[in-house]
């Protein structure tokens, strides 16, 4: 699998603390080689049904959509990115 990171989620990754770039950076490598990891919790978000969700750490997620052999990173951060995924 390949991955591709979309503007917001490169705007909202810089901006957060280096401990939590370090987990999303562990994470990102655990989606690539096993999405169904259970530390990643992947679920579809509800009302978007091309959009997944995974977590990150207690406090944060970040979205994607997959694509064959492609997955696509939108959004990361706390809560908030559910109100726009």
């Amino acid at each position: 699998m390949t991955i591709h990171f979309n503007r917001p989620f490169v705007k909202q990754y810089r901006q957060l603390p280096a401990l939590v770039r370090q987990k999303i950076d562990k994470q990102i490598q655990q989606l690539m080689r096993d999405p169904q990891h259970p530390s990643l919790r992947v679920k579809k978000m509800i009302n978007y049904h091309h959009i997944w969700e995974a977590r990150v750490d207690g406090q944060y997620r970040m979205t994607f959509e997959l694509h064959d052999t492609v997955i696509q990173m939108r959004k990361v951060g706390t809560h908030q990115i559910y109100r726009n995924p």
